[in-house]
């Protein structure tokens, strides 16, 4: 018969290897969500998102399994080893030393309609303070999504006069509480520009080209399709569990039609936004292919860009193509917005053009 000593054991064995076994089959799961088309299995991106919860804790796991010598070790290690390649997408230990002077400084930044800003400071102020900070990074090149202004103001007339020196393209949609969208503002101008809207949406891509000094290179600023979840609204809102699936499902779903429609004229571009999809992601999968990623190639430390959950939501990006090279990417902490900006030094290092 058993001693109460030996059934704990057993019992205790029982439980890890279980907890081991669920949480090595999340992780597995999280890294096939990036090959699975969510039009296909919508729920698969959830894998994805639940990573930097994940992966921690089975590591925590593997190291307890070394010290137990639990037969799970084999297992967990296994779960881990694709986080080799993963892992850098979310943190970055350090950045390389620069090889050359940077000559172009591009920033991506959702201002999140400047409706996020410090408690008590209204849109006004937000934007205004927003502006300062913007214009004091001395860029070349400014991305902005989710950009605002009230019904009545010229936002042509707005930009010139809050951006002088830059020459602005835009594109925004007009509703009962303002006008949004995305501004591309740059010092060097632009020889091209376009669009691309999505169907049922007011998420959109922008692209403009611009004259650098060997190349010309073109810079899709994108919003892609957003999850429009308030946890406030979820914890007292009857039915909101229904609709806050119908409204993750659908976004999920969108995003990659969106993506297609950008990445048909986007080769040899820089792509960058809020792409509203994590580093674990059929979206940033199929966008990243070809580019480079900002973050992981000159970043430091966390590359969460989200003031919500932080640090766990990484969904805003610089991604670009060869004929340039990142030499330093921060991610900002400022308060202006639910974001926070991505900046992103250059240098050319090849000829690319359009």
């Amino acid at each position: 018969m058993a001693t109460p000593k030996k059934k704990r054991h057993w019992l205790s064995r029982l439980s890890f290897g279980s907890v081991s076994l669920f949480m090595s089959s999340l992780l597995l799961l999280g890294y096939i969500s990036v090959i699975v088309d969510p039009a296909k299995a919508w729920f698969f991106t959830l894998f994805g998102l639940l990573y930097p919860v994940v992966f921690p804790i089975v590591l925590i796991l593997f190291v307890w399994s070394l010290f137990r010598r639990s037969r799970m070790r084999a297992l967990l290690a296994i779960a881990l080893l694709p986080s080799l390649y993963f892992a850098g997408r979310f943190y970055q230990i350090d950045r390389p030393a620069p090889e050359a002077e940077p000559t172009l400084k591009v920033v991506s930044y959702n201002v999140g309609l400047f409706a996020h800003g410090p408690e008590g400071m209204s849109r006004a102020a937000v934007a205004d303070s927003a502006v300062r900070y913007l214009r004091g990074l001395d860029a070349d090149i400014l991305c902005l999504q989710e950009f605002w202004l009230p019904q009545g103001q010229e936002p042509d007339a707005w930009l010139r006069r809050h951006f002088p020196g830059y020459k602005a393209e835009y594109y925004v949609f007009t509703g009962k509480n303002g006008q949004f969208g995305n501004v591309t503002l740059s010092r060097r101008g632009f020889l091209g520009k376009g669009k691309e809207t999505f169907e049922k949406s007011t998420n959109l891509a922008i692209y403009t080209d611009v004259q650098l000094d060997s190349t010309v290179l073109r810079f899709y600023n994108c919003h892609f399709e957003s999850y429009n979840i308030s946890l406030a609204s979820l914890a007292k809102k009857d039915g909101a569990v229904e609709e806050t699936e119908r409204k993750m499902s659908r976004a999920i779903t969108e995003r990659p039609k969106q993506v297609a429609r950008v990445l048909k004229a986007s080769e040899n571009s820089v792509v960058l936004g809020d792409f509203n999809d994590t580093p674990l992601s059929y979206t940033y999968i199929r966008l990243l292919h070809g580019r480079h990623d900002a973050f992981t190639a000159a970043g430091k430390g966390w590359g969460a860009t989200h003031r919500s959950l932080w640090p766990l939501l990484r969904i805003d990006y610089i991604l670009y193509p060869a004929g340039i090279k990142a030499v330093d990417c921060t991610i900002d902490k400022v308060r202006y917005s639910d974001h926070y900006p991505v900046i992103t030094s250059f240098y050319e290092s090849g000829r690319n053009s359009l």
